[in-house]
């Protein structure tokens, strides 16, 4: 069930009539009201402060100080809030974009002492601690805007359909020479490599990844400083700053504004 659907204020039940002038009445209690024209069920005066607090990038604590709001409330919009950025993807790209893969997650010596055994126990000390660490993958074009998705593995079976469905056929695709972008020519775009195993980061036809390997700096920086994300909240957290990098050319006031529209066109 939606955590954001309408409820009756009454008994919080979300089954509705209903009537004239935008009213609905609850099917339990016949509680008559007008809801709130937003799915964070605040008014829009507060859900825009909330906005620009979070776009500022102030704590939850900060938030709380400036903001008249429970924490559990404030806790569901922020939460909103990345579920909606996490669904405004770019359109399809084209032209010359980079693909890449990298891995989130803590370091080993961050980790509880229970998990390091645990961690140990199974892999064993010949692999490397990315084999437990979470995958993602990405897609930028030369225009600057950013697609990241979670993924279970960087072979080719999880890698290439992405590139399908973001990427226009025709377009060239530059990457590294993992094994996962191997035959994405014989699918329709022109593939260019760059050799990072032997220091080549550019060649003199201006292929390369690294307006990509820019954004995973960004991004774990990012996440470095929150001091920790669960794994299943990765998800929320990733949306939040491929929308962040991808409206960095907006002001301040812009994002607001467009993070407010895309809350109202949700609900």
């Amino acid at each position: 069930m939606d955590s954001f659907q309408t409820k009756c204020p009454k008994c919080f039940k979300s089954k509705f009539w209903k009537t004239s002038g935008h009213r609905l009445k609850c099917r339990n209690c016949h509680y008559l009201f007008t809801p709130k024209s937003n799915r964070a069920n605040i008014s829009n005066k507060l859900l825009k402060q909330i906005i620009s607090e979070f776009i500022l990038e102030h704590s939850t604590n900060v938030i709380l100080e400036r903001v008249k709001i429970s924490k559990y409330k404030l806790l569901k919009i922020l939460t909103l809030l990345r579920m909606v950025m996490s669904r405004d993807v770019p359109n399809v790209f084209s032209g010359i974009v980079e693909v890449d893969e990298t891995y989130l997650g803590g370091q080993m010596k961050n980790r509880k002492l229970k998990e390091r055994l645990k961690i140990n126990g199974i892999y064993g000390n010949t692999r490397g601690f990315g084999t437990i660490k979470q995958p993602v993958f990405g897609i930028l074009c030369r225009e600057g805007r950013v697609y990241a998705e979670i993924v279970r593995d960087v072979e080719a079976k999880d890698l290439q359909p992405l590139i399908e469905k973001q990427v226009r056929k025709g377009s060239t695709v530059c990457s590294d020479t993992w094994r996962g972008y191997t035959g994405i020519a014989a699918k329709g775009y022109v593939h260019r490599l760059v050799n990072h195993s032997q220091k080549e980061y550019s060649d003199k036809k201006g292929n390369h990844i690294n307006g990509l390997e820019g954004f995973w700096g960004y991004l774990k920086r990012k996440l470095a400083a929150k001091g920790g994300i669960r794994r299943k909240r990765l998800p929320l957290y990733l949306g939040e700053y491929v929308w962040r990098y991808n409206q960095r050319n907006l002001s301040l006031k812009e994002q607001e504004n467009l993070l407010f529209k895309l809350i109202i066109k949700s609900s």
